[in-house]
């Protein structure tokens, strides 16, 4: 998903939700930083926001739908948030050779809700990939809100990430059992390498008699070997209808001749999924995320 005029939409964002004495000051710093080129001032406003504004859910129906709109909802953006962001954007859309650097060193020694703050709103700032090794670095964490931040309802992972680092996150968000269906384009960064993962991580928690979400199966539909043939008959066959369901849907979507000759096996479900019964978005429902 592109991102266009963002920094003047965050603008009008805080226009309506902040009083103008705050706006005032905001821009006032921003003019003096921008025009002195002050690191100084750069990081006292930044830190100054803080106590300015309240960090409230911000409302952002002015937008209209757009996709900053939508995705500052997704988000639940705060006003604070938004400040941050915002302060950073025009910075750098007016000198960014010069204030990159700087925001990097306020990103390196963020605290944990700032951290936050940085990782959900980097695909927002100018050359936002000059910023993936603090995303790459986000993924090695165990702290479940920094790990969703970069995760989930994020567009970032899926503009900037290569196929290992988009496969190393896939794999932690099921490890860490957070909720799969927050991943955005998980059926457009599927690859092989990522459906042997699957295959592999799934037989691990079957031998400990554990469970697998039915959502972690969803990338491997384009990549049905005989391997994952086997993994897809186990799953039509288990007695949990979500894992059916899981089963159904990678088959369904394969362009493998096998895989649809499998499904074949089972008329019922095959009604449902070319009825449209059945869609990932009901296991996700199902599975009461």
């Amino acid at each position: 998903m592109e991102f266009t005029n963002s920094t003047r939409n965050l603008e009008i964002v805080l226009q309506h939700n902040l009083d103008s004495t705050v706006i005032g000051w905001l821009q006032e710093k921003i003019e003096l930083i921008c025009k002195t080129t002050s690191t100084k001032d750069l990081y006292l406003t930044y830190s100054l926001l803080a106590s300015k504004i309240a960090p409230i859910e911000t409302g952002v129906a002015q937008l209209g739908n757009n996709v900053l709109a939508i995705y500052l909802k997704s988000q639940k953006a705060t006003t604070l948030e938004v400040g941050r962001i915002y302060l950073l954007s025009r910075v750098l859309e007016v000198n960014s050779s010069f204030f990159e650097p700087k925001v990097a060193n306020i990103i390196q020694v963020a605290d944990t809700g700032e951290m936050i703050t940085f990782l959900k709103y980097l695909i927002l700032l100018p050359n936002a990939e000059n910023y993936k090794q603090v995303a790459v670095e986000a993924l090695r964490t165990n702290i479940a809100t920094v790990f969703d931040a970069i995760s989930a309802h994020n567009h970032y992972p899926a503009a900037f990430f290569n196929e290992q680092q988009w496969n190393q996150m896939y794999l932690k968000a099921a490890f860490m059992e957070r909720d799969l269906s927050a991943i955005l384009q998980v059926d457009e960064r599927a690859n092989k390498e990522l459906a042997r993962i699957i295959s592999d991580y799934a037989h691990e928690r079957w031998a400990a008699s554990r469970t697998i979400d039915p959502l972690f199966w969803r990338p491997v539909a384009n990549f049905l070997d005989q391997a994952l043939l086997n993994d897809m008959q186990r799953l039509l066959e288990s007695t949990d209808s979500t894992e059916n369901k899981a089963g159904g849907l990678c088959c369904f979507a394969s362009k493998n001749v096998a895989a649809q000759e499998l499904l074949n096996n089972y008329p019922d479900m095959l009604e449902q999924l070319q009825t449209g019964a059945v869609t990932w978005g009901i296991i996700k429902n199902n599975n009461g995320r």
